[in-house]
């Protein structure tokens, strides 16, 4: 029995050795090739003031919009006007590792501190529409603001012929927007002996807000003839007021030129807005972080034009 056994065992063998042998390397079990190449992509943060605001909504989508396009990974926090909030949301992108931060101050001092984090654990920092006071930053893309501003002064007091009882709504203490959009407007009105300013108040950037500092306002000077707000839902809230106290022949000019302020500029309710174009600052901003991640130069100040709706 053993000696037919063991012949039919060797049949065997020989025949498994020949088999074994005709396998070429495409033939090679999927365990033992090379694991293919692994993709990364970049991701960038996006902190915005707040998203209630039409404005930054454009900026958001712009930003959206060129990641998309780049194959960048965006990651948006949204700081609902608390810069306590927004400190926070930035300290969660930097646990997240993110490569570039792109930054819209709600308060341009408050973010200073964590800014300076990010930028001390590699991370480059950009700054969007407002500047950051008290922190450096590889780059800041804005509209000139003082520009603007000017821009305003000036339609306001051609409007009214150089003269007349004027109003200034302003936007959130501390952010440069607001800083600077007074600066240039005064730079206009300061000094003229016809033009009385009549009231100089914040209103945070926000509709309800400029409608009921405006209530106030008229309450006590039924003589305004003109207003500027440093931005369109101030200048919005600011028309709602004028419209309910029965006043004529106000000059209300607003700053963003979001879609609402455009079409009441159509509407003949809003004189003028300073058109800014908030998707190219987001388009800027990751074409900005795109180029620092790779390690290419960037310059210090990215300008986007302006422009007057009227």
């Amino acid at each position: 029995m053993n000696r037919i056994i063991t012949p039919l065992l060797a049949s065997l063998l020989a025949f498994g050795i020949a088999a074994c042998s005709k396998q070429g390397p495409d033939s090679a079990p999927a365990a033992a090739s090379e694991p293919a190449a692994a993709t990364s992509t970049a991701t960038v943060g996006l902190a915005v003031s707040t998203l209630n605001n039409p404005f930054f909504v454009s900026l958001r989508n712009g930003a959206e919009a060129e990641a998309k396009k780049e194959g960048i990974n965006l990651i948006t926090v949204d700081a609902q006007d608390d810069p306590a909030k927004q400190q926070a949301s930035v300290e969660d992108l930097i646990q997240k590792k993110v490569s570039v931060i792109l930054i819209n101050p709600t308060d341009s001092a408050a973010v200073a501190n964590v800014v300076k984090e990010a930028v001390g654990k590699g991370i480059k920092v950009v700054s969007l529409d407002r500047s950051v006071t008290g922190a450096d930053v590889s780059a800041h893309i804005a509209s000139d603001n003082v520009a603007g501003g000017k821009m305003a002064g000036e339609f306001l007091l051609e409007k009214l012929g150089g003269k007349g009882n004027i109003v200034e709504l302003e936007g959130i203490a501390g952010s440069s927007a607001a800083r600077e959009r007074g600066q240039g407007f005064h730079q206009v009105v300061d000094g003229k002996a016809d033009v009385k300013l009549l009231a100089k108040q914040p209103a945070d950037f926000d509709r309800a807000k400029g409608l009921s500092v405006m209530e106030n306002i008229i309450q006590g000077n039924k003589g305004v003839q003109g207003v500027f707000a440093h931005n369109d839902e101030m200048a919005l809230g600011a028309v709602k007021a004028i419209q309910a106290a029965g006043l004529k022949n106000v000059v209300v000019v607003g700053f963003d030129a979001t879609a609402d302020a455009v079409a009441a500029v159509k509407a003949g309710t809003l004189a003028a807005t300073v058109q800014q174009q908030p998707e190219l600052i987001g388009q800027y901003g990751v074409q900005t972080a795109k180029k620092l991640i790779a390690g290419q130069p960037v310059d210090k100040f990215i300008p986007v034009p302006l422009n007057l709706v009227k």
